[in-house]
């Protein structure tokens, strides 16, 4: 793995990680989903390189170890082009597969109403449709801007991160919380993210139940137009205890996009792929190599 940054075009720098595959220069490119980092697929990724794709991982602006938006805006057209340079960066002569989990897929879908929806081999979408559950995103939006003044100690953030993912298992060892955290100088633990990001784009999902929804239709609206440009092989993988991606939004999926495969990952939730890394990056696979 080659760690790398990556600037795009409004002097933004992106941290990402490349894994080359010497003998197959066919790309996937991964998009983690809102509050994460490139770091969330580094299983994923591995795996993917070992069975013989070269992966890109990257951290959205404001996450991880990428710049934050000077302006505190993070409007999705910004997301949609970095998604764009990091195709010209990475990619040669093949499309690339794009592989985004929530806010990834999100950017995913919008790329295909900003860009040619030929520029994609493939698409895979984790737990995220165009008409999501209201409650559940809301609930995802109001644990990413709990806690603005952060934890005083990481066994505090275990707990909290526990609470909002009780299916998953407490980790016994928490250095793995320095990817999603950073401290302080004054000790204090904070994420490793934007608070200009809620602020900027999803607040008033938490903050007022009208402007949220008028909010939430309008993004609905953008992904909706997007998912019907989609020509390329897509799957769409849904955490089987997902609050986010109903049956009901996924029927709708598959009538905007008759040719989509779908699969449920029994005993996930919304971070499918930390919840079971072996069943996602199984059906992952086995799709892209059917398909590419």
């Amino acid at each position: 793995m080659i760690e790398m940054q990556v600037l795009a075009r409004d002097g933004i720098t992106l941290a990402a990680d490349y894994y080359p595959h010497g003998s197959n220069q066919q790309v996937v490119i991964l998009l983690h989903g809102g509050g994460q980092s490139r770091h969330a697929w580094t299983t994923s990724a591995l795996r993917l390189r070992d069975r013989g794709y070269t992966v890109v991982a990257y951290d959205a602006r404001g996450h991880g170890d990428s710049d934050w938006a000077p302006d505190g805006r993070y409007d999705v057209e910004h997301l949609v082009d970095d998604l764009l340079i990091m195709r010209e960066r990475f990619c040669t002569e093949d499309a690339p597969a794009v592989v985004g989990a929530s806010l990834g897929g999100m950017t995913v879908l919008a790329a295909h109403l900003l860009a040619p929806p030929e520029l994609w081999g493939a698409v895979v979408l984790v737990d995220v449709t165009p008409r999501m559950e209201f409650d559940g995103a809301r609930r995802i939006v109001s644990f990413m801007s709990a806690h603005p003044d952060g934890f005083a100690n990481l066994e505090n953030a275990a707990d909290v991160i526990a609470a909002y993912n009780p299916h998953r298992e407490r980790p016994v060892r928490l250095e793995g919380l320095y990817k999603v955290l950073r401290q302080r100088a004054d000790g204090r633990w904070v994420w490793r993210w934007d608070p200009a990001f809620i602020t900027s784009r999803f607040q008033a999902l938490q903050q007022d139940a009208s402007a949220g929804a008028e909010q939430f239709d309008t993004l609905v609206e953008l992904l909706v137009a997007g998912a019907g440009r989609v020509v390329a092989p897509t799957l769409l993988v849904r955490g089987a205890l997902s609050d986010l991606v109903s049956r009901e939004t996924v029927a709708e999926f598959l009538e905007i996009v008759p040719h989509a495969e779908t699969t449920d990952v029994s005993g996930t939730g919304h971070m499918v792929a930390g919840d079971d890394n072996d069943a996602f990056t199984q059906v992952v696979t086995d799709f892209l190599g059917r398909t590419l």
